[in-house]
């Protein structure tokens, strides 16, 4: 199913909307990520790029890597997307800026080569060394 989700940044600047399954979630253990978002992890969900749309405000962008571009608000400075050329149709978004993240559990973890030792956190799920992108 194709719901209509949306959400946005802490101050309201940046407001988004996709159209997509709640689906392909991962908990991402990556340096790049930790440091981005001053978090332990983020849990990002893969959504169709032509499913996504701003709504609301301009999001400031920062090229994190060769192949990845990331867009913050420029006025609270939350991290809202993540756009990689080696998946060019698709856009991935931070789960906890969804209005509703309560219904987007991660399915996997993703560069956990990466992850820091203390963290535990849904061992149940499937693990990728680095991430396999299709």
């Amino acid at each position: 199913m194709n719901d209509v989700h949306s959400g946005g940044c802490q101050c309201g600047a940046l407001r988004y909307q996709f159209r997509a399954a709640l689906r392909d979630i991962a908990h991402c253990h990556c340096s790049i990520c930790r440091r981005t978002t001053g978090g332990i992890l983020t849990t990002w969900i893969t959504v169709p790029l032509a499913s996504f749309e701003w709504l609301a405000g301009t999001a400031t962008e920062f090229a994190s890597s060769a192949s990845c571009t990331r867009s913050f608000c420029p006025s609270c400075g939350a991290h809202l997307t993540l756009f990689t050329t080696l998946s060019p149709q698709t856009l991935d978004i931070t789960v906890a800026t969804l209005d509703q993240p309560e219904l987007a559990p991660a399915d996997r973890h993703i560069w956990v080569q990466s992850r820091l030792p203390w963290l535990h956190l849904d061992g149940h799920l499937p693990e990728e060394q680095q991430e396999r992108i299709p």
